[in-house]
């Protein structure tokens, strides 16, 4: 592959050069050559002190190629995020093996292999890949600039139908969002990918803000805008609790006590059960009514746990 990318880029080289560039003997890299012609590239050879070697007219040459650390690099990434990819029935797992299949012999026989015998385990992320049509259409509608109404289902079962201007498409912590404008509540909103059902595109033209940054908007507004309340006081600095809270859970600020979470959530189970435990400083919630009864019902199952008794009065 190194050779073939050597004899693109410099037609005419020499044995002696592409020796060098490769780091092997010229010798060596004379074979090489051999090889690629018994592979049935054609290679064009013109002796003498001006002569060297040169791709034959018409060669075509796959648009990409991969090293053998490159193609095994790839199929680990992709196995690891989407364990469904060893499969060709899965949509990224036939992409995956169109890709290995084009790769040289040589440099495709791991990469098959691999592909065919690891495993990985399917995480909670799983099922949350946004589907490919749809995610262009959000992008192509970004791209001209052009609203998009959306059919969504919140985690809750909650159905909404929202008339937005979408300002960009960010992955994070392997979950995809849409940031945008909302109308129908005329502010910025976040919403998962994978739980929009449809986009269609309307005439609507609109500006994204100059200064806008995708990223770090999609970090504000991810714990904001939601129907539940919630507010978390925590007896410990600033500083020290930051790094442990998504931004999912709100915007934390100073407090008298330490500081203070307060953000908004449309699942008081999740917030309770996944986030809050992880925090390994004193806490107390003030609010919201849903928050502070899911907190309230996991302290009373692990409170039972540590008890004398077992579950429905079992022996």
């Amino acid at each position: 592959m190194r050779t073939l990318d050597i004899l693109r880029l410099h037609p005419g080289i020499s044995a002696e050069d592409l020796a060098r560039r490769l780091g092997v003997t010229e010798r060596a890299a004379r074979r090489y050559v051999a090889t690629l012609r018994a592979a049935g590239v054609s290679i064009e050879g013109v002796r003498g002190p001006a002569g060297g070697y040169r791709l034959g007219r018409g060669t075509s040459l796959a648009p990409v190629g991969f090293t053998e650390e490159e193609a095994l690099g790839l199929v680990l990434q992709v196995l690891s995020g989407r364990p469904a990819a060893g499969r060709d029935d899965d949509l990224i797992g036939g992409a995956l093996h169109k890709v290995v299949r084009a790769l040289p012999e040589a440099v495709g026989r791991q990469a098959t292999l691999l592909r065919e015998r690891a495993a990985a385990t399917p995480d909670h992320r799983s099922d949350q890949q946004p589907d490919p049509l749809l995610a262009s259409e959000l992008i192509n509608a970004i791209a001209a600039r052009r609203g998009v109404v959306i059919e969504y289902r919140s985690g809750a079962g909650t159905e909404l139908t929202a008339d937005v201007d979408p300002w960009g498409v960010v992955a994070r912590a392997g979950r995809w969002y849409l940031l945008c404008f909302a109308h129908h509540v005329a502010a910025v909103r976040t919403y998962r990918i994978d739980r929009i059902a449809s986009v269609q595109r309307t005439t609507r033209r609109f500006d994204p803000p100059d200064d806008l940054d995708p990223v770090a908007a999609l970090g504000e507004h991810l714990g904001v805008g939601w129907p539940l309340q919630t507010r978390v006081v925590f007896s410990a600095p600033l500083d020290a609790v930051q790094p442990w809270i998504r931004p999912p859970m709100g915007r934390l600020e100073p407090h008298e006590a330490g500081c203070v979470l307060i953000g908004t959530t449309s699942n008081a189970e999740m917030y309770a059960r996944e986030w809050l435990p992880v925090v390994p400083f004193p806490f107390r919630v003030e609010g919201g009514d849903e928050l502070r009864a899911a907190v309230a019902e996991l302290a009373a199952q692990f409170d039972a746990a540590l008890g004398d008794g077992s579950p429905d009065g079992a022996p």
